[in-house]
This record gives C-alpha cells, sequence and structure tokens, in this order.
C-alpha cells in the first residue's frame, strides 16, 4: 500500500539550519509508490537524490535552499556541456532512476549567488574568466569552474517534472540527460542573473515534452544538445522527438539547438511559443570541430516581441571557447579535462549539418526606438551549408535585415519583412 509522508519545516529545520541528511534518510525509507511531502517553509540543503517509484510533491511556501559550500554536493559522473566527466551533483538528482514525480508549487532555490562570483569575481573582471581568458584558456574555464545545477534528470525513465519553481541556480537549471519518456510542464524558472544560467537543457534525450513553461534566464532559455567535439563524436548519442510548446520564453538566447551536436538531432517541433525582450529567437549554433546532423525540425508559431535577432543561425559559433588548443608555451597546470577538450576531430567529421527545417507562422515586432535589431543572423559554411529550409507566413519588423550566407535550396513563402521605414517581401 503506497503511503505519504510529510516533512514538517517546524519540526527538522530553518533556513539557518542544514537539513541534508534528515531528508535524505525520508527519501531512503519510502516504499515503492510513495509520497513524500515538503511542507511550508524554508529548507536548508544540499544535494537530495530521489530514488525510483516516489513522488516529491513541494507545497506551495515550500523552499529548498541550496547550501552555498561545495561539499555539500559530491561529485558525480555526469556530462556537462557535451563532456563526460565528474561534477558536482544538483540540488536535486534522478540518477539511473524510473518513474519519478517531482511536482508542486515549492521553489528550488539554489542561492546561485557563491558560483555566480566564482566564474566572474565580485566585479565580474577578477573571477576564473578573466584569469583564464588572461592566459589564452577562455575554452577551458566552463568545464574548470564547477557550479551547482538546481535539478538533474540522468539516465532515467518516466519523468515528469510538474508546477515547480526554479530560481538562482548556479548553473544550469533543469539538465537532462540520457533519459526517456520525460515531461516538464508549467514550471516557472526566473531570478537567474548568473553566467551560463540556463533554463532547461534537453542533452541526448528520447521523447521529451515540454509544455506550459515560464523561463527568464541569463543564457539558453530551453536548449537542446547532444555532445561536444571527440567526445561527443565518441558516446554519438542523438537527441530525438522533442517538443517545446505553448511556453513563455523571457530575456535568455531564446530556443537554441546548440552547440553540442555531435550526437545529431532529429524529429524537434517547437510550437505556439512566445518571446519577449530575448536576445534571439529560434537559434542554431554549432562550431568546426562538433560534427553531427540537424534534420527534420518543425517551427510553427513563434510571436516575438523585442527580440533583437528572430533567427540566428551560426555553425563557426564563438571560436575562442568552440576550439580548445593549449597555448604554445602554457606551463601552468593541466585540467582533468582538457585531454578530452582538444581531441583531435577530423575536419569530415567535424563538419556540422542543418537540412530539412520547416519554419512558419511567424511574427515578430520590435519596438524599441533607436536600438538595433536584424531580422536573420543566418551564417552557414560553405562546406556544409544549411539546406532544404522552407519560412512560410513570416512577419517581421527590425532596423535591418542583417545577414544570410552560407545556404542551400531555402525557399520562402508569404514573407514580410518591415525593415526600417520600408516593406520588403
Amino acid at each position: 500500500m503506497t503511503k505519504v509522508k510529510y516533512i514538517n519545516h517546524g519540526i527538522i529545520g530553518d533556513e539557518n539550519s542544514e537539513v541534508t541528511a534528515c531528508i535524505q534518510h525520508v527519501i531512503d525509507e519510502l516504499d515503492e509508490g510513495d509520497t513524500l511531502v515538503i511542507r511550508k517553509g524554508v529548507y536548508l540543503t544540499g544535494a537530495l537524490f530521489l530514488k525510483s517509484h516516489m513522488k516529491l510533491h513541494l507545497e506551495e511556501g515550500a523552499v529548498l535552499l541550496g547550501v552555498q559550500k561545495e561539499a555539500a554536493y559530491p561529485l558525480r559522473s555526469s556530462r556537462v556541456a557535451g563532456i563526460e566527466m565528474e561534477w558536482p551533483a544538483g540540488v536535486l538528482n534522478i540518477l539511473h532512476a524510473t518513474d519519478v514525480t517531482i511536482e508542486g508549487k515549492g521553489i528550488i532555490d539554489g542561492q546561485g549567488e557563491v558560483w555566480w562570483k566564482k566564474y566572474w569575481g565580485e566585479d565580474k573582471h577578477s573571477g576564473m574568466r578573466k584569469i583564464y581568458e588572461e592566459q589564452g584558456l577562455r575554452w577551458a574555464v566552463d568545464y574548470d569552474c564547477t557550479r551547482v545545477r538546481n535539478v538533474i534528470v540522468f539516465d532515467s525513465n518516466n519523468i515528469v517534472i510538474q508546477g515547480i519553481h526554479s530560481v538562482r541556480s548556479g548553473f544550469w537549471n533543469i539538465h537532462l540527460c540520457y533519459s526517456r519518456n520525460v515531461l516538464v510542464e508549467n514550471v516557472t524558472i526566473s531570478e537567474n542573473y548568473g553566467p551560463s544560467t540556463d533554463g532547461i537543457d534537453v542533452d541526448s534525450c528520447e521523447h521529451v515534452l515540454i509544455k506550459g513553461c515560464d523561463i527568464d534566464c541569463n543564457d539558453d532559455n530551453i536548449c537542446i544538445k547532444s555532445g561536444r567535439d571527440a567526445d561527443g563524436l565518441r558516446v554519438n548519442r542523438i537527441c530525438e522527438d522533442v517538443e517545446i510548446r505553448n511556453c513563455m520564453i523571457r530575456k535568455g538566447e531564446g530556443i537554441t539547438l546548440g552547440s553540442e551536436t555531435s550526437g545529431g538531432m532529429r524529429n524537434i517541433r517547437i510550437l505556439d511559443n512566445t518571446f519577449e525582450g530575448t536576445t534571439a529567437g529560434f537559434r542554431l549554433k554549432s562550431a568546426l570541430t562538433r560534427g553531427g546532423t540537424l534534420q527534420n525540425v518543425l517551427v510553427d508559431g513563434m510571436k516575438m516581441l523585442n527580440v533583437r535577432t528572430p533567427f540566428n543561425f551560426q555553425f563557426n559559433w564563438y571560436p575562442t571557447y568552440s576550439y580548445c588548443k593549449i597555448p604554445e608555451g602554457y606551463r601552468g597546470a593541466i585540467g582533468s579535462n582538457w585531454a578530452k577538450l582538444c581531441g583531435e576531430v577530423t575536419k569530415e567529421d567535424g563538419l556540422p549539418h542543418a537540412r530539412d527545417f520547416v519554419i512558419r507562422n511567424v511574427n515578430s515586432e520590435y519596438e524599441r526606438v533607436n536600438e538595433y535589431s536584424e531580422a536573420f543572423n543566418i551564417q552557414g559554411i560553405l562546406e556544409s551549408p544549411f539546406e532544404n529550409f522552407h519560412f512560410e507566413h513570416i512577419r517581421i519588423k527590425a532596423s535591418s535585415l542583417g545577414k544570410i550566407q552560407g545556404i542551400k535550396d531555402f525557399t520562402w513563402s508569404d514573407v514580410n519583412l518591415m525593415i526600417g521605414s520600408k516593406l520588403e517581401e
């Protein structure tokens, strides 16, 4: 017989007293099918590990408040930004599990400022990022500067994340990796002002539905990934059958495929989403060492207000980050994952490909007077152009047309562009 167990704020904790061990003990004692209810209150906790066949319900007013110390998040095998490595566990972890639900109107607050300062420094000019850049190691800092995610789903099946509010994550908010049959529904993500505070990352997964979410972050709001460079090509695990619909996308970088594309992506549906104030709308990014094929993608229904670049496609994206090479004459310490990052990729294997995209029913308007905006930033590569893209029923108002290059078999139907004060069809 399944049971409901309760954790009461008044009994085991407050915002100044860590209760990780208490909550984990209750989780470990649950029987198959049991529900654990976290009642209203603030619970200071490090990494918690959920088990198969359980439900975690966060009542409205319940806050899981992440401990701001690295020792509270033990290292676990993971994949981060396309590379398999040991990284800190998250606040909530679903690892190698089946039939797990996280639900309710409660909050997961990663207290991410400590991790943001680790990367940026107190003033954004004195942290690990600056130190690495000065040594020609921009590509390495994101991997060496370990930070904590709010929710991790890794190598798991039949997972539901519903209704919760994720704030102030140290790194990505919700990371889904190597998992199948996942629903993320009516989740709110906000107050993420730090580096790489992505909203939802779908990483080499199958059969994922993201719907009704409201996301405000400082990087990719929703991002689909499948591995990076030599390590991603070795794993060679595709991300497929993903649907994103009826989401509200605020600030950040919109909905992105890449830049980790090595395992490929297919059967992606992006339907009826709204964007307000984002840097980009629909974004493709990869690099000449990534490889992988992006194919059979449908984007249908994008309503955008004050989105600077509705379509931003770059396959030679961010070279100082994308291309990994230890600088000549470097005499410092060698990071434990640098060999993976610098692994050799042949020119043929490194070429990414994107083909068979349908993009339709898009309405984008940029209302901010005297600010630059562009309809397109499409920068394909001659050896592997963006191929067989069809744009239909598109309305864009921007200050500039932007750039379109490196394309093959692009077709346009009912495309109206208001560039400056001039209508172009």
